[in-house]
């Protein structure tokens, strides 16, 4: 278990919070073939495991949802060593019973992104890898084990619709949305969470619930600066949350690397190119997402 290397996406909230946490750290800022990474993946300790944390919208959150660099940060993870992915992202919702300040462990997503690097093998052949359970099952089950006995409003599963942004939604398509089945909206775990699959990395994705989107309508009597610092606080209290959850992960026994898992064999009959087909230079340099 000492040797696992757990790969960490922060998103909106948890990046700063969980970097301050992290002891021994190592700042790798290598490239990838698809550019460098949102920053430097930071590795380093936290409880008793090694980690790979990487910030997806960068230092001082500079990249919005369509600038970042999500093949690299999952290329850049895969090649340091990871195999697991646990990734964090703040979402609005789509349900009444899902509260602001709520934490949801993400089963199902809708993807409706088109300005994004979507998969690794441009260039490289015809490669289908399977979707239809999109996070990993067992990472899913070990959160809800360690999340149980805590003091968290935390609910098992939820569909994710990703949109492109940056712009929120309109009133009719949150209503789109909901009627879709969504539970869900934000903008940054697709194609997140298909490349982490292309990787062959298990992923699973803690949603942090800031506020209802826009389907439900604001109270007419508060003001905008009231609205939002209950989103703020909403937020904040999340992330704490979702921090304490990750803490209480890493200092488990709970193995979070397994080699027998199916996300772990997923190009496995994935690649329909004649192998003969594919150019040396590209299968050397994407070599590391098949290990």
């Amino acid at each position: 278990m000492a040797q696992e290397l757990i790969g960490i996406i922060g998103g909106t909230g948890l990046g700063d919070a969980l970097a301050a946490q992290l002891t021994d750290v190592q700042q790798h800022d290598e490239p990838t073939p698809f550019g460098r990474p949102s920053g430097p993946i930071m590795v380093g300790t936290l409880g008793n495991r090694r980690i790979a944390f990487v910030d997806r919208h960068g230092p001082g959150h500079t990249l919005g949802p369509s600038e970042v660099p999500f093949a690299a940060n999952i290329f850049a993870l895969k090649a340091l060593g990871a195999r697991t992915a646990i990734a964090s992202g703040a979402v609005g919702s789509l349900r009444e019973e899902i509260a602001p300040g709520d934490l949801v462990i993400v089963d199902q997503f809708i993807d409706k992104t088109f300005r994004r690097t979507g998969s690794f093998f441009a260039g490289y052949g015809a490669v289908h890898c399977e979707m239809a359970q999109p996070t990993c099952g067992r990472l899913r089950q070990t959160l809800l084990r360690v999340a149980n006995p805590m003091d968290i409003k935390i609910h098992v599963q939820g569909t994710y619709v990703c949109m492109e942004g940056p712009q929120f939604s309109t009133r009719a398509e949150s209503l789109m949305h909901r009627a879709w089945g969504g539970d869900l909206i934000g903008m940054t775990a697709m194609p997140e969470a298909k490349l982490a699959r292309e990787a062959q990395m298990c992923y699973a994705l803690v949603a942090l619930a800031s506020d209802y989107d826009c389907w439900r309508p604001h109270d007419p009597a508060k003001g905008k600066q009231t609205l939002l610092q209950e989103i703020i606080s909403n937020l904040q209290a999340a992330t704490q949350n979702c921090l304490e959850l990750v803490k209480a992960l890493l200092a488990s026994d709970e193995p979070l690397a397994c080699e027998d898992c199916a996300c772990r064999k997923s190009l496995e009959l994935a690649v329909w190119t004649d192998p003969k087909r594919i150019e040396p230079a590209r299968k050397k340099e994407l070599a590391v997402l098949f290990e």
